[in-house]
């Protein structure tokens, strides 16, 4: 088992947001964690990454508890994180953008075939290269996803946490990430994927996490999800 959450709980103030979340991702795999707005996926992959601290639980990621790592130890550990927000730098280029997710400020051998160098993330983002000089504010909403989720990849993570990458794009950039997702999993990367889409999620996903109000309510493998409508409806429909 790559990562294994057991029995995570985490408090806003007085508000208990996340009540003994419990799940995995087995290395290479794709987990889709789905619910409707506010039940807690965002703060799942929050707590992951350190920038929630959990009140008691464990996050186990490669044999080793996380939990109460800050998040540049989380992410030296091998864990990147794509924030909803995208965050990317304006006023840097792309990449100037893509050196700021190197760890230790220092690009990977460009020797080693699992290593992503700047050279690597455009022969995938073939779109980036064309826009390598210009600022993170002059690219479209679909292009700065692709910088995000691209700058997380210099960091070269072995589990990549993915929060709403196609939320606001246009449906041909949506197609486009999904794509782009697909092929860093078959590069040799495990997702863990928020995505309100469910056609982009059941279309990259082997397995499902569904979430209630705080809590984990229905797992089960992409054809087990998909033969059971009352499933759907009961923790995605309004």
């Amino acid at each position: 088992m790559q990562l294994e959450v057991k029995d995570l709980n985490t408090f806003y103030g007085p508000v208990h947001v996340l009540q003994g979340i419990s799940l995995s991702v087995e290395k290479g795999e794709i987990v889709a964690l789905l619910g409707r707005n506010g039940m807690g996926k965002s703060t799942t992959l929050k707590s992951i990454m350190g920038l929630v601290k959990p009140k008691s639980g464990h996050v186990i990621f490669e044999g080793k508890d996380l939990v109460g790592f800050p998040p540049y130890r989380v992410a030296r550990a091998g864990i990147g994180y794509v924030p909803e927000e995208r965050r990317i730098f304006p006023t840097l280029t792309v990449v100037e953008n893509l050196k700021m997710g190197m760890k230790g400020g220092k690009e990977g051998d460009p020797n080693d075939p699992y290593t992503w160098t700047i050279e690597r993330v455009f022969a995938h983002f073939p779109k980036l290269k064309e826009r390598c000089n210009s600022q993170g504010r002059f690219l479209s909403g679909g292009e700065q996803q692709m910088l995000t989720i691209a700058r997380s990849l210099m960091g070269n993570p072995r589990l990549l946490l993915v929060d709403e990458p196609t939320e606001g794009l246009a449906p041909l950039m949506v197609q486009e990430v999904r794509d782009m997702l697909a092929e860093i999993n078959k590069a040799g990367v495990s997702i863990l994927l928020v995505e309100h889409n469910l056609k982009v999620a059941l279309s990259l996903a082997h397995r499902v996490y569904l979430m209630d109000k705080a809590h984990i309510g229905y797992t089960g493998t992409i054809e087990e999800f998909k033969n059971a409508p009352e499933i759907r409806a009961k923790y995605l429909e309004v």
